[in-house]
């Protein structure tokens, strides 16, 4: 699949992976739909990437854990440019807490968005997309393979995305639509700073050396060119693949190997 002249819908566009694939693709020649709560920031990017690349973005303000906007972003796609050729579900919450001190709703919030908003972007979303023979894409995690200690709503909500794409990735088997679950490996983006702490407030800072991460800008590269070969998993780092292969064979040692991992990390949460 080329991407030039297709119409991409990116769900949370606004920074991080979401803003990078916006910039990846519209660098191929694809049209644009970005949605996000921050709608000003939006319409700056898009207003950027017209001026940049020369094709058309549309900016729609959503909370892709509100069925209405997902379906807003659906609706205003479609009287934007026609047609829908893939969806990338991206917005998404991480957390930093242990389950014991955390209040439920937050939990709940991960699910919401992480979840739920996959879910109802892609009912809205795969009518159009079973019409082009298009692309559903989940952008999940390592954690979505192999839960993390203090993330088990954000790996919970990994493992239901992943789960989900499984699925419909077979009841779609003989459509000619493709849907491709990316599981970058830690990416250096805003996600760590928004995190949840468990009272639900946003964590305020990385508990994690950004430095030796992936960029956003690789994996938005990697997604893209997965899109185009019309792949059906990503797994990124070497390290991601070794962690799902031990994980399946060797669950006990991938145990103590997580908790050593997390025990290093700044303020640790737990500890050895």
């Amino acid at each position: 699949m080329n991407l030039k002249n297709k119409v991409i819908i990116i769900t949370g566009a606004s920074s991080g992976i979401g803003k990078a694939c916006a910039e990846e693709f519209a660098r191929r020649g694809a049209n644009l739909v970005l949605a996000a709560r921050q709608y000003v920031t939006l319409c700056e990017i898009t207003a950027d990437l017209e001026k940049k690349y020369g094709i058309r973005a549309v900016a729609v303000q959503a909370d892709v854990s509100k069925e209405d906007d997902c379906e807003l972003i659906i609706k205003q796609t479609l009287v934007s440019f026609q047609r829908i050729d893939i969806l990338i579900n991206n917005a998404g919450l991480s957390m930093r807490a242990l389950f014991n001190d955390l209040d439920l709703s937050v939990l709940k919030n991960l699910m919401d968005v992480n979840f739920w908003g996959t879910v109802y972007c892609t009912k809205y979303a795969l009518p159009e997309i079973l019409k082009t023979k298009g692309t559903v894409v989940g952008v999940s995690s390592i954690a979505g393979y192999r839960g993390l200690p203090g993330r088990t709503g954000y790996s919970a909500s990994k493992f239901a995305m992943n789960g989900f794409m499984e699925s419909l990735r077979t009841e779609l088997l003989k459509t000619g639509v493709n849907v491709m679950v990316a599981c970058p490996g830690f990416t250096a983006s805003n996600i760590r700073v928004t995190a949840l702490s468990k009272d639900g407030a946003a964590h305020g800072e990385t508990s994690m050396d950004e430095g030796k991460m992936m960029t956003s800008e690789e994996v938005a590269g990697i997604i893209a060119d997965g899109i185009e070969q019309r792949k059906r998993t990503l797994v990124m780092t070497r390290q991601g693949k070794l962690a799902v292969w031990m994980n399946k064979l060797f669950p006990a040692f991938v145990d103590n190997k997580v908790f050593d991992l997390f025990a290093k990390e700044k303020n640790p949460l737990i500890k050895a």
